[in-house]
């Protein structure tokens, strides 16, 4: 119940709904072309970094996938959510 509650929480500040798939936090976003979904990329890495949680993820064109799961625990935790938010931010900006 708490992941459900987490996220419509999320949902309702971001851009792109998230949802669960395969028992992991996901998001497609699209962007204007390749260079602006690489520079996403590199602003999520280094967040991610930052955070020591790192997103799977991959890219085609100028599509972004990203999931998000706790692998130690085996499943979606607050570091997830505390990425997913600041992936937000950075959509943001």
């Amino acid at each position: 119940m708490e992941i459900e509650e987490k996220l419509l929480e999320l949902n309702a500040a971001a851009l792109t709904p998230w949802s669960i798939v395969d028992g992991k936090l996901s998001n497609e976003f699209t962007f204007s072309d390749f260079i602006h979904a690489f520079g996403f990329m590199s602003s999520v890495a280094l967040c991610a970094e930052k955070l020591n949680h790192h997103p799977e993820w991959s890219n085609a064109y100028h599509k972004v996938h990203v999931s998000l799961v706790t692998h130690d625990v085996g499943g979606i935790t607050g570091k997830d959510f505390e990425l997913a938010y600041a992936i937000e931010a950075i959509l943001k900006q």
